[in-house]
């Protein structure tokens, strides 16, 4: 076949110009409802597809409703029916409309004019921070305790006063980097100068309207609100401020790592409320605990709650080099949880965020992923970044605020509705792993020192809610990030054509996607004809991405490049995708689990192709918890096997899941092994939930059926997909097992991690892994992670050094084996 390789800029230059009736330069400023853009078809349409596509249009979800189970009366507040119908609005699109003002003079002025018209003041922000800080009980008698040296263990001698005034000064210089000051003529400043340079490098950034109404409705309850964004990119911590300084709302104190505090940059960032703080609160060169910088930091985020101010902050505590969202990490939401305990504020309203990016302006983490240590920001790295993005366009952005939740009324439901103690990782899997292993149940009191009433002063009451409070933010933030162009097409190529495909194709399945997505309630961050959207997403994935020109039919040849950068960024893209199918793939896989063991070991009294529904549902769950690392799939203040359920009743109504007719269900009794398995799981895992009434149907609705796979060439094809979604974190938790049958220890962790991540690299380099991608460094962390939870290692602190060892459940070479049939029974090979 005669093939002449296309450049991706001549394709986006013929894409440009075929399409100059609605270009997405004309997209952009010709209406702020992106949505209302309309283009015509272009070569790669068939007529089928425009019908298909005229037909089975629908509108956009409302995303980011607060849970109402945990929180009934905020999902109540700040919402009516007319919220989601206000639709999108592009920040960045501003024109005199935006103004006061009419005339020539407006229109060249608007962005000037725009930004003076904005509301703020010195009024709105916090006053006398580090003197109010300074002078709390809290922080004197950390100062006092800190100057104070122990003349013997337990003691100590009165404070010398030239050692406290040397404390205090230290105090001081820690605040000083601590305090933010800001400006609100920078930030109006800032605001003009982010206008013309999200301008120049985005496309468009799309915000929905009723969300910005609900939180607009939030601010005027006169209570501290904190945003809690998902972490993707540096300009996550601009982002946020700069829509909140369009819409009229103040500017939220933003916790930024102190990695961040470089010379000139950092003043900029304090100006426009950001305040630095340690990622690792002991720093001290003893080891010990730093007390007085705790004391500063905690006194600091009660001050600026106790005066209404608002907060940004990152959960996650640093940007996901996945393009999944990762493990909270909640140092600072500890805090606003403890102000509130303390009446420092009456309430707090949490806010989640989403933001979605076609492309970051990092481009992607493929150094890091690669085992690469992270480079230090420098002045000079700023500078070169903000050159490179000024050359370059990223395509559009999407935001999204969940609507606001109070954090009493979540304290309150958590405290009224005693919830049983979550079962560790080790407690929830090894009944799966080892099935033959005695003394497989929960140790009843473990669970019986927990409190039976949730007191508010209880120790373990205050880190279980706080845990499950920042994973409730997380998921509702996750949840609310729209699906992306570039999402999809990566997602395409890796797991439905990673050999290829033509264009029109390709196109067509990007189609049907895009509608897969919007009836699961995720909303999609673009709009426009699938060809032009899909060639715009190519275009930004760039050299990820190979097209030919082939002789057939003049058609274009799209394939993902199979270098190992490429791979990861690609699957750093898909990742984007992934919690809107998580739940079907984990489903699928267990099937494959399910019918894998049957084939190997015979049918054992079961028919063949029927699968009894409670054990699929709790194979799934078993999955869902080997890879709680990766992603989630439900709210703490849900039952795992529940959702489990929903999901298998999901693709019943798919018809991908076939309820086998009552004759055959009365001739199938399960397998003994089967038997066995479930009898080993604990009680408490059972599906009912001990808030379900006695009278309730739930119990009818739990009684289990067997079901069939469909056999049509479409829902195979489809579980084929689900099942490859997850190909890449099997293969690599597989992989690691191996890696554990030669284990030598004890080992460094660190030391181990690298060794580990070497072998996953080295089996891509050698064309043995199924799945470049499944050779990423956070796929190798977090196994090590899940192992260490499940009790394969145990691991014992040498100072500052973790030191891993085999732990005794699976010293046994038998054991290990069992571990690692039990990730392979998951994965299609």
């Amino acid at each position: 076949m005669d093939e002449t390789a296309l450049s991706l800029g001549t394709i986006d230059v013929s894409y440009l110009s075929t399409s100059a009736d609605c270009s997405i330069s004309r997209c952009k400023h010709s209406t702020e409802e992106w949505g209302e853009c309309n283009s015509r078809p272009t070569l790669f349409r068939s007529a089928t597809l425009r019908w298909k596509e005229a037909l089975l249009s629908r509108k956009r979800p409302f995303v980011g409703r607060c849970c109402y189970v945990c929180t009934p009366q905020s999902r109540d507040n700040f919402f009516n029916s007319s919220i989601p119908s206000l639709g999108l609005r592009n920040v960045i699109y501003i024109n005199e409309t935006h103004t006061r003002y009419r005339g020539w003079l407006a229109r060249r002025f608007c962005y000037v004019l725009f930004v003076q018209e904005r509301d703020v003041h010195k009024g709105m922000f916090a006053k006398n921070l580090t003197e109010n800080v300074l002078n709390s009980s809290r922080v004197q008698k950390a100062i006092v305790d800190e100057a104070s040296e122990p003349s013997t263990p337990g003691t100590f001698v009165q404070a010398d006063p030239k050692a406290v005034n040397k404390v205090k000064k230290k105090a001081r210089k820690i605040l000083q980097e601590m305090v933010a000051n800001v400006s609100p003529a920078l930030i109006r400043l800032t605001g003009w100068v982010l206008l013309k340079l999200f301008n120049s490098f985005f496309w468009n950034i799309q915000i929905h309207r009723g969300q910005i109404e609900m939180v607009k409705a939030a601010t005027e309850m006169n209570l501290p609100l904190i945003f809690l964004p998902v972490h993707k990119s540096h300009i996550d911590y601009l982002l946020l401020t700069f829509i909140l300084f369009c819409h009229n709302i103040k500017a939220p104190y933003i916790a930024a790592g102190n990695n961040l505090n470089i010379p000139i940059f950092s003043t900029l960032i304090r100006k426009l409320g950001g305040f630095f703080i340690r990622r690792k609160l002991d720093q001290n060169a003893d080891g010990r605990k730093d007390f007085l910088y705790r004391a500063l930091l905690y006194v600091h985020i009660e001050e600026l709650l106790r005066q209404q101010q608002f907060l940004e902050i990152f959960l996650e505590g640093t940007r996901s080099r996945s393009g999944k969202t990762s493990g909270a990490r909640a140092g600072l939401l500890s805090v606003v949880v403890d102000a509130l305990f303390s009446n420092a504020t009456p309430d707090v309203l949490i806010i989640p965020v989403g933001i979605s990016y076609d492309r970051i302006i990092e481009g992607h983490y493929n150094s890091e992923q690669l085992g690469k240590p992270k480079k230090n920001e420098s002045l000079w790295s700023i500078a070169r970044g903000v050159f490179r993005m000024l050359r370059k366009n990223y395509g559009c952005v999407r935001v999204d605020f969940a609507q606001p939740f109070s954090l009493r009324e979540y304290v309150n439901s958590q405290s009224q509705k005693p919830v049983p103690a979550p079962f560790s990782l080790e407690q929830a899997l090894l009944p799966a792993i080892l099935p033959s292993r005695p003394n497989d149940t929960v140790d009843e009191g473990a669970e019986a020192s927990l409190p039976n009433s949730r007191d508010i002063t209880s120790e373990p009451f205050r880190r279980e809610l706080i845990s499950n409070l920042a994973e409730h933010i997380l998921f509702t933030a996750d949840k609310s990030c729209a699906v992306m162009s570039t999402h999809i097409v990566a997602c395409l190529l890796l797991y439905r054509h990673r050999q290829g495909t033509d264009l029109s194709r390709l196109v067509e399945d990007f189609f049907s996607m895009k509608e897969e997505v919007l009836a699961r309630d995720f909303d999609l961050g673009f709009s426009g004809n699938s060809d032009d959207v899909v060639m715009h997403a190519i275009h930004l994935l760039g050299n990820c991405v190979n097209i030919t020109n082939t002789s057939r039919n003049n058609e274009f040849f799209v394939t993902p490049s199979i270098t190992i950068p490429a791979v990861f960024e690609l699957n750093f893209y898909s990742n984007g995708i992934l919690h809107v199918f998580i739940k079907e793939a984990v489903i699928a896989c267990s099937l494959h689990a399910i019918q894998s063991r049957r084939y190997r070991n015979g049918t054992s009294g079961a028919s063949p192709s029927l699968i009894s529904q409670e054990h699929l549902v709790r194979k799934a769950a078993s999955l869902c918890y080997l890879l709680s690392n990766e992603f989630s799939v439900s709210l703490p203040c849900q039952v795992i096997y529940q959702v489990c359920h929903e999901s298998v009743e999901r693709l019943i109504q798919y018809g991908i899941l076939l309820v086998a007719e009552q004759d055959d269900q009365e001739d199938v009794s399960p397998s003994l092994t089967e038997q066995q398995w479930n009898k080993k799981l604990p009680e408490p895992l059972s599906w009912r939930s001990d808030e379900e009434d006695e009278d309730s149907d739930f119990g009818e609705e739990q009684r289990d059926c067997y079901l069939k796979v469909s056999q049509s060439q479409e829902h195979q094809q489809y579980i084929t997909f689900l099942q490859r979604l997850l190909g890449p974190l099997l293969e690599a938790y597989s992989s690691a097992v191996i890696f554990v049958h030669n284990f030598s220890g004890p080992v460094l962790e660190s030391e181990y991690i690298q060794k580990l991540h070497r072998h996953l690299i080295s089996r891509t380099e050698r064309n043995v892994a199924v799945y470049a991608e499944s050779a990423t460094y956070s796929h190798v962390k977090n196994a090590v992670k899940v192992f260490k939870e499940i009790g394969v290692f145990k691991q014992t602190q040498q100072r500052k050094d973790t030191i891993l060892e085999l732990g005794t459940t699976f010293l046994p070479q038998s054991n290990r084996q069992k571990l690692l049939e039990f990730v392979m029974s998951f994965m299609v090979l």
